[in-house]
């Protein structure tokens, strides 16, 4: 267990914070603003934290941070994962996984994705955990960042809750289920039989009948459809096109989702918007 160097720690954090301007993860800048960077406020909301628990951090009082805490100032701060592995070392934590299995979002990624104020995007990683959604994101499937477990991956959700499917066109399940049972059986063989992956697969394999047919089918290599057709509650259906940009070291990919112009679905989205913000108010 390491030793928490709780002022290495705050000077760190006061550090990247003060090197930070609003627009840099996504908040407007407002009006009389005095500071430097970021309000330790404004790192506190970013970081799903109480300011004061924040400050007292900063501060080099305070119980030494949890892992969950670390991780959540890490992205808030949007940290590269070199900064975020001297975060957790300051902290006396040693540093989370790299790669496939981590879940910290890049900084470039979350930069594209701050500004995406009018477009749906997630972030998701290899498996289809949502990581982080616009707000149009979520008011166009739902906040798909509340799942736990393996209900977190839109993949093993697919064949377990019914309710999942509601949000997508009928006559595009047959080749949804199809690409999840595909996208699994790729990511298990690169990951190996000991990996989140394969662990999805044998309990999928163990309680849905229909996942036990698709496997079967022993597909690899299905892809997506360009036109997303989604089925929203109120407005109905709507298709987009997504665009994919993927962040290979850590196996992430930003999915984007536009409409054409002139279209009954690029109405929507002005309708979704909305209706978004209604939701958050």
């Amino acid at each position: 267990m390491r030793t928490i160097d709780r002022e290495g720690l705050a000077a760190f954090l006061r550090r990247r914070r003060e090197a930070l301007q609003p627009e840099d993860v996504g908040l407007p800048r407002g009006q009389r603003r005095r500071t430097s960077g970021l309000r330790r406020e404004e790192v506190a909301a970013l970081s799903s934290m109480s300011t004061d628990y924040y400050a007292r951090i900063e501060r080099s009082v305070g119980p030494q941070p949890s892992e969950q805490m670390l991780a959540a100032i890490a992205q808030g701060l949007h940290l590269t994962v070199d900064e975020r592995d001297h975060l957790f070392r300051l902290a006396g934590h040693e540093p989370p996984a790299r790669g496939a299995s981590s879940e910290h979002v890049s900084p470039g990624l979350l930069r594209i994705l701050d500004r995406l104020h009018d477009t749906p995007a997630e972030i998701v990683t290899e498996l289809g955990e949502t990581l982080r959604q616009t707000p149009l994101g979520v008011a166009l499937t739902g906040d798909l960042t509340r799942f736990e477990g393996p209900s977190r991956s839109i993949r093993y959700r697919w064949f377990t809750d019914p309710a999942t499917r509601e949000r997508y066109a009928p006559e595009g399940h047959e080749h949804l289920a199809r690409l999840w049972a595909s996208g699994l059986r790729e990511a298990a063989t690169r990951r190996g039989p000991q990996s989140r992956a394969a662990r999805y697969v044998d309990l999928l394999l163990e309680r849905s009948e229909e996942f036990r047919a698709v496997w079967a089918l022993q597909e690899v290599g299905v892809r997506p459809s360009e036109l997303k057709r989604f089925v929203h509650p109120e407005l109905g259906v709507l298709e987009l096109q997504c665009q994919n940009l993927i962040d290979p070291a850590q196996s992430h990919s930003l999915l984007v989702y536009t409409a054409e112009p002139g279209t009954e679905t690029a109405e929507k989205l002005r309708l979704l918007a909305v209706l978004g913000a209604q939701q958050l108010a």
